[in-house]
Order: C-alpha cells, then sequence, then structure tokens
C-alpha cells in the first residue's frame, strides 16, 4: 500500500478514537520551532575562539565541520530543507559576520548590520524569523568563569554593555521579521568547588540584569527577554550562580519570560511536569529541547518519553501560542546534518504525536476519576498507527524518512573543500 492509502487507514482508526488526524497536521504544521545554528560549528562560533570555555563542552571529532559563513550558511540551508513544519533560526551573538571589522570590535560593540546579512539569508530560506542570544562564554573576559556576577567592575561592565548591544540586535531582528524575537540570556558564572559566600554573586547579577534591561534603547514591542538556569556546568560542578530559584524568581518580579531548559535541572527533575506550573503564572514560557544523558550533555534529541510529554503539556493545555520551543543540542561525534535533522524531526513528531491523541476524552476520564478506564485508554492509544500519520505528514511537505542518504550526500559533496 502507499503512503496516503495507509494513511487513509490510519485516519479512518483513529477517528474512532475521537481524533481528526487533518486538524493535528494543521496545527502542528503552524508550531515554530527555533533551530540552532550551532550544531554545525559545534559552538565555535565566527570572532575568534578556538574551543569551548565557560561550563560547556562539545565532543568528538567527527571531519567536516563548517568553519565561516559560507560553510555554515550552507549546511544550515541544507539541514532545514529535510525539516517540516515551521521553522526559525537562533543565533548566538558569537556568529556575527564582522567583516572588514574583524579583529577590532569586541561584543561590547556588536550592532545589527553585523546581523543583516543572516536576516537576508533567513529570509531567502523562507523561515519564520530569528531568535538570539548573548554570547557569554570562550571570551577573554570570562575571568574564573564568571561575567555578569563577577566582582571585578570592568568585567561585569563589558558584559552589561554586551548584553545591552544585543538587545538593541535583537530588536531590529524582530522588527526585520515583524515578530518579536526571543533573546534568551544564559551565563556560565559559577564555582568548581565549595563558595565561601553564595548571596553576593547572585546579587551582583540581579544588579547586572537589572542594568541590562533598564536600557531604552530597544523595543519591547520587538523583543521577548528570556532567563534560562542551569545546575551545574562543566568546571562549575558546585554552585551556579543562575539557579533555577534565581531564574524564575528573577523572571516573575521583571515580568519576562523563563527559559527551561531539558538538562539544566538534577537527575530527577523533568521539564514536562513544569511546563503546567509555569502556565499559571507566566504569558509565556520558553524552552530549550536537549537531552540530557546522566548530565547536561546535549544529546540530539530523539522522539522519547520525555520529549513526547513535553509535547504533551504543550498540545493538551492549548498552549501552541504561549510556549516558545527552541532547540539546543550539538554533537560533534556524528554527521551534524543528520544530528540536526534527527533533533528537528523528533521535536515535531512529538508535537504531531501529542496532537493525535484523544486529550480532551482522556482529561474528562480523569476529572470523573474513572483513572482504570484512564489508564486502559493511555495504553490502547500507543498501538495507533501514528508512524501512518507520520509519514502522510512528510509526504504533504515533499519529505520522506530517507533523510540519511541525502545527509551522506550532501557530505560526500562538501568532503574536498573541508577537513
Amino acid at each position: 500500500m502507499s503512503i496516503e492509502e495507509n494513511y487513509q487507514k490510519a485516519k479512518a482508526e483513529f477517528a474512532a478514537f475521537g481524533v481528526d488526524t487533518e486538524e493535528a497536521m494543521k496545527k502542528v504544521k503552524k508550531i515554530p520551532i527555533s533551530v540552532h545554528c550551532w550544531q554545525g560549528d559545534d559552538v565555535l562560533g565566527f570572532d575568534g575562539a578556538n574551543s569551548l570555555e565557560g561550563g560547556i563542552q562539545t565532543t568528538g571529532n567527527y571531519p567536516y565541520r563548517a568553519t565561516g559563513k559560507d560553510q555554515l550558511m550552507s549546511d544550515i540551508k541544507e539541514a532545514v530543507s529535510m525539516m517540516p513544519g515551521t521553522k526559525r533560526l537562533n543565533l548566538h551573538a558569537s556568529y556575527a559576520i564582522l567583516g572588514k571589522d574583524a579583529g577590532k570590535v569586541d561584543r561590547d560593540q556588536y550592532k545589527f548590520e553585523y546581523f543583516k546579512p543572516w536576516v537576508d539569508f533567513v529570509k531567502g530560506l523562507g523561515l519564520d524569523g530569528i531568535d538570539f542570544n548573548p554570547t557569554f562564554f570562550s571570551h577573554k573576559n570570562v575571568k574564573n568563569n564568571l561575567t555578569l556576577s563577577s566582582p571585578d567592575e570592568k568585567i561585569r561592565h563589558f558584559w552589561i554593555e554586551h548584553g545591552k548591544r544585543c538587545l538593541e540586535i535583537s530588536s531590529e531582528l524582530g522588527k526585520a521579521f515583524g515578530k518579536p524575537c526571543m533573546m534568551n540570556i544564559w551565563i556560565p558564572d559559577g564555582y568548581k568547588d565549595i563558595p565561601a559566600d553564595r548571596l553576593s554573586p547572585r546579587l551582583r547579577y540581579r544588579d547586572s540584569l537589572d542594568e541590562m534591561l533598564a536600557d531604552k534603547d530597544w523595543d519591547h514591542n520587538y523583543v521577548m527577554p528570556t532567563l534560562e538556569s542551569k545546575v551545574f556546568g562543566i568546571g562549575l560542578e558546585s554552585m551556579t550562580v543562575g539557579s533555577s530559584e534565581f531564574c524564575q524568581n528573577y523572571a516573575a518580579t521583571r515580568h519576562i519570560t523563563c527559559l527551561m531548559d531539558m538538562g539544566h535541572y538534577h537527575p530527577t527533575e523533568v521539564v514536562s511536569d513544569k511546563i503546567s506550573s509555569m502556565l499559571c503564572f507566566y504569558d509565556k514560557v520558553a524552552l530549550h529541547i536537549s537531552r540530557p544523558v546522566r548530565w547536561d550533555s546535549d544529546h540530539v534529541v530523539l522522539f522519547d518519553d520525555e520529549l513526547k510529554e513535553v509535547a504533551k503539556e504543550i498540545i493538551r493545555n492549548h498552549a501552541e501560542d504561549k510556549v516558545v520551543i527552541g532547540l539546543d543540542y550539538f554533537d560533534a561525534s556524528i554527521n551534524r546534518i543528520a544530528a540536526w535533522v534527527t533533533g528537528e524531526r523528533s521535536m515535531e513528531k512529538a508535537l504531531l504525536y501529542a496532537a493525535t491523541l484523544p486529550n480532551e476524552e482522556l482529561a474528562k476520564l480523569q476529572n470523573e476519576a474513572n483513572f482504570t478506564k484512564l489508564l486502559v485508554m493511555q495504553e490502547r492509544v500507543k498501538m495507533l498507527p501514528f508512524s501512518d500519520v507520520w509519514n502522510e505528514y512528510l509526504r504533504r511537505q515533499g519529505m520522506d524518512e530517507n533523510y540519511y542518504e541525502e545527509a551522506m550526500r550532501y557530505e560526500k559533496e562538501i568532503a574536498p573543500s573541508r577537513k
């Protein structure tokens, strides 16, 4: 049977459970997913870093890493051509295209013109917009693993200025696409061993953020500042300044958005359980979709149980316009194009899976305290022919599951010009 014939059969089976697969596909296709640029070059960027520093790490030595804007843009174009749904591009400030100013301009002086080529590129691909991140790592002014919380006023000032410039850049990026640009703030600040003073660094971080966000040269209509926490980092095992409690309280009291990264919590915590709590108090919730393996290892996202639960929380709570989805993973041990596509498709697949569940009926059973039938129904729907719906979703967007072959073809094409 063809993909279309299999889908028609599956459509009828889902309909018996009260699920309209046509509406499910339409809904999921409209949900923007922000695709991170840094999978393509192992997070090194264009402004001089030769290795990652500041509590993060990528591992592996797979060849053909992008080493400049032309190579990275080519790789992004190839990857997004195999990604279904609505996509945005997520940039770090370290991907500034400095041109003639290279070596003369530091991060505290960045301006929109260094990112205008990205706007033209993204518009050329027909993507939904650009999201942005200040880059508080891999720089000479990360002193003793501290930036915005440093006791050194000069260091703090440098990074506050970087944050202000990034807000201005994000504002222009938002205007370029006529919709808000999510600007996510994450710092690596922390301590390897037990600190003697936890409060002072956090007070300095709070005050630095206040000063950064008080700048008047950015447009609130086009920038959505978010703040991301972390439980620990490499070389920061004992304490991070931007803990979950700090970031949630700061975001709540300053009326900005809290961002939750799936790898930035204790091993027994899951982001899926946090989303509904956040939706009780925040207009928007932001996510970094990642996959931790024992720690914040940023493994390629898979269609696993936790990703399904995250997607369920978004779909069944009708929070498609409230939860902002960004991808954040990087693997230097495998083909980077295949890694990119696998992760993005996993997110799309999880959203579609969640949209093809009889969510209203399941919620009704819970409210009626009919837990036996709820348990039985939850098990029965696992066996519905979801793969046939997914294959039809891909087919309608001119894609299929054979992206490995295309990734290998592209690798063979670029291999002669890259080491």
